[in-house]
């Protein structure tokens, strides 16, 4: 009996202190949930007090929240942008420099670092962050975008590099096109200005850059065609650009009539026609791939008239846009409905 006694305490204390056990892995579990659902929560209340400019309640909860998960990187992100925000350099290189080294870092930290040193007037510092933020990205735009921005305001003509290379290798991306036309528009270059212009502005259709852009765009056309012989401005080893001005250059007949959204709209409906003859098949470009859509479905007049008509004549446009209502409200739907993107491995220059 006694044996028994003892056989059957023994199987209870186990059996209660597996369900102790249990209970305490439980409540473990639940609280880490909470932990982290408060950690959360913490940050995106912090994200509401960034977005309206309170920096500082920002930095208090993003610090509450890193008590709570000391080792995201997401968090200290954060945290070392609201620093930078609230222009506390020091405490903002404190909390971003470490992350640099982590596995889990994004591109977003090296932009970080990068504008926390430039603030400290240390361009040198920001250019070593950036190239090694290359190294560990080398398909991000933004940081050659960035890296190219920095060279360009020490006055280093190598920016163009760094923005070519992000149009390479992120091609979807648009401020690289952005500032590699601006560039080009400031040389001979008329192609790549031309070209990067109009890709920036199909990205950025509402863009607060967007409307500077049409008007370097149209500008563009009236110098290329002001030349007597366009195909002279391409570079000798770039086949692409001499197909460009060369298929150009079979309408500067029609330039004579001026630069305008109508002879402009001729202008590149028989470039387009042309192209697809003689170059599409070498030089696949999803660019004139849109172009030639719009065209095929009727509304390559009203895209045109979108990208230079209010630029060049605003009460014409708006005369032509009140005269063709409903091919104007079909290109703005479809516009809408797409997003343009171009796909790697079409890059020419």
């Amino acid at each position: 009996m006694i044996s028994r006694f003892i056989s059957g305490s023994f199987f209870i204390f186990t059996l209660m202190k597996k369900i102790l056990t249990l209970i305490a892995l439980f409540v473990i579990a639940c609280t880490q949930v909470l932990i982290a659902q408060s950690a959360k929560e913490l940050q995106e209340n912090a994200n509401t007090f960034l977005q309206q400019g309170d920096f500082s309640n920002a930095i208090l909860l993003l610090n509450k929240a890193t008590l709570l998960e000391p080792n995201s990187t997401e968090l200290s992100k954060n945290l070392g942008l609201a620093y930078y925000l609230q222009k506390d350099n020091t405490k903002a290189l404190e909390t971003i420099k470490p992350l640099l080294d982590k596995d889990d870092v994004d591109d977003q930290c090296y932009q970080i670092a990068a504008s926390i040193y430039l603030q400290q007037l240390l361009p040198k510092d920001a250019e070593k962050v950036f190239k090694k933020g290359i190294k560990k990205f080398p398909v991000s735009g933004p940081l050659y975008n960035d890296y190219g921005e920095i060279l360009w305001l020490q006055k280093d003509y190598n920016a163009i590099k760094q923005w070519e290379k992000g149009i390479e290798m992120d091609p979807s991306y648009s401020k690289n096109y952005y500032n590699a036309c601006k560039y080009y528009y400031l040389t001979a270059d008329k192609v790549w200005t031309i070209i990067y212009a109009e890709i920036f502005v199909n990205i950025e259709p509402m863009g607060v850059h967007t409307t500077e852009v049409k008007e370097i765009l149209l500008d563009s056309y009236k110098k290329m065609f002001s030349e007597n012989d366009i195909t002279k401005l391409a570079k000798a080893d770039n086949t692409f650009e001499m197909a460009f001005l060369q298929s150009m250059n079979k309408q500067s007949q029609v330039a004579t009539l001026g630069i305008n959204a109508e002879t402009i709209t001729m202008i590149r409906t028989r470039f387009i026609l042309d192209w697809y003859e003689n170059y599409a098949e070498k030089f696949p470009f999803k660019l004139f791939d849109m172009n030639r859509q719009f065209l095929q479905e009727g509304l390559f007049e009203a895209y045109n008239q979108w990208m230079f008509g209010a630029i060049q004549n605003l009460p014409a446009f708006q005369n032509w846009t009140n005269n063709n209502d409903a091919a104007y409200k079909e290109f703005s739907k479809m516009q809408k409905a797409k997003i343009f993107k171009l796909p790697t491995g079409q890059y020419y220059h």
